[in-house]
């Protein structure tokens, strides 16, 4: 049965939502492993080839993220408010908004493949492999950004379940088809990193169906029915919102990894290499926090629609405390563990000291980084936006960058990593503030026009 986010009890309701969260993040961060994992196989200069691709890659998956963030925050308010209507409005353009996206990146992305991985630092032993992986990459964005955008709807109506098994299944047919493409088995010639991007493209293809199976026949939140271009301008006005600020929130952190990437490439490759499978390592590391902080958004985003706010923070305050809980644990296994799973990655010792000073640092602040992702969603949720962009541009672009930037000459690659961790801890420190303040001032308002 699905969990009632108005009614049942917070704990257990969030933890609930979030483990078929994690179940699908899992998913998706196996998608990246593997890959990673194969890549690596190849050689190294395939191995940057996949590390430069990471951040420009998250560009793409942050506006899909962004777009249904706002979504989720829009489509939660509205069944909060019981307005079917709107919900499905607000559903359907959802969808329409993801496609005319993909459409203008495609064209854009597939022009721009040199000069942007040029200017991120890529070297030219490095960019045929970037080629290789973007030409396919870019075409196949469709079956990543439709799914991305569709399950935050199925998120806010507090389905986490189906859409987290699916994204696990599809991890499953990826791990199977990347040896089989990238080396070449059966019918199958060796294609490479050409291979590694043609299996993601192919196992999104089943969230991609899925998705789009759920939110037309089960739930029927989607209308094919037609509406005035003034109707889905509004729902895509409202959306925006929420998703532009979002967006480049989400995207701010790809930018900022781009410029450290830059930097690191003038420490050397070896600190590139170790930072890029550092990242998606950390990406399975986060997992639990990170789905806390997408479900937040929807638990939060019901009940303020139905303005039961002391719901809204208790669960807020029982997301920080989850957060620098469950970061503990996670801190102490990647510690202990840095060194062999380096190993895993590459026999440089270079690229395994890199990556091994990064999982025995940074992750005893994930904790505080998790304040921050909250702090942000819920920002969002209340349809507040601006300052949950501007709470992530002040922990990358006016703490870590110019920090790493001051601290890279004298410290290389260690004062760069020490850098994030800096900004972790004064971004929590801010966001806890900020939020806090904000939100008591909303609620008070809402509540004198209620008395009045």
């Amino acid at each position: 049965m699905r969990p009632s986010l108005l009614t049942d009890d917070i704990q257990k309701t969030l933890l609930r939502l979030s483990g078929p969260m994690v179940l699908g993040m899992l998913g998706l961060i196996i998608f990246n492993l593997v890959d990673t994992y194969f890549v690596s196989m190849l050689g190294t200069d395939q191995l940057v080839a996949l590390s430069f691709t990471f951040p420009v890659v998250l560009v793409v998956n942050s506006i899909a993220l962004g777009i249904g963030q706002g979504t989720a925050s829009v489509v939660a308010r509205a069944a909060g408010a019981g307005d079917r209507e709107n919900l499905v409005r607000y559903a359907t353009d959802s969808l329409t908004l993801g496609i005319l996206v993909v459409f203008v990146f495609i064209i854009i992305g597939l022009f721009t493949i040199d000069p942007l991985f040029e200017a991120l630092g890529a070297k030219e032993t490095v960019m045929p492999y970037i080629r290789d992986y973007m030409r396919i990459w870019y075409p196949g964005m469709i079956f990543v950004v439709i799914p991305m955008v569709g399950n935050n709807s199925l998120r806010a109506l507090g389905d986490t379940k189906i859409p987290g098994f699916v994204m696990v299944i599809a991890a499953v047919a990826n791990s199977i088809l990347d040896p089989i493409m990238i080396f070449g088995m059966g019918p199958f010639n060796p294609m490479g990193v050409k291979g590694a991007a043609l299996a993601t493209v192919i196992s999104r293809c089943i969230t991609f169906v899925v998705a789009l199976y759920l939110l037309i026949v089960r739930e029927q939140i989607v209308s094919l029915e037609r509406v005035s271009m003034g109707r889905r301008l509004s729902a895509w006005k409202d959306i925006l919102y929420i998703g532009v600020p979002n967006a480049f929130s989400k995207m701010i952190q790809p930018l900022g990894i781009g410029i450290i990437t830059k930097l690191l490439a003038s420490v050397g490759l070896f600190a590139v290499a170790g930072y890029g499978v550092a990242s998606k390592v950390e990406r399975f590391a986060l997992i639990f926090i990170m789905s806390l902080a997408v479900v937040i958004t929807p638990f939060v985003g019901q009940n303020y629609g139905a303005r039961k706010f002391d719901r809204v923070r208790k669960g807020i305050a029982l997301a920080y405390r989850l957060c620098l809980l469950s970061s503990l644990p996670v801190y102490l296994v990647l510690f202990v563990s840095a060194g062999y799973v380096g190993g895993l990655y590459s026999t440089d010792p270079a690229v395994i000291g890199a990556f091994t000073f990064y999982m025995r640092t940074v992750p005893l602040f994930y904790g505080l980084y998790g304040i921050i992702q909250v702090s942000v969603a819920v920002f969002n949720a209340v349809n507040r936006p601006f300052q949950g962009a501007l709470l992530s541009l002040v922990q990358m672009f006016v703490i870590y960058v110019p920090l790493a930037f001051a601290l890279k000459d004298q410290f290389g690659y260690y004062g760069i990593f020490s850098a994030l961790c800096v900004s972790y801890g004064l971004a929590a420190l801010i966001g806890y503030v900020w939020l806090g303040r904000a939100l008591n001032r909303d609620i008070q308002n809402m509540t004198d026009k209620t008395q009045t």
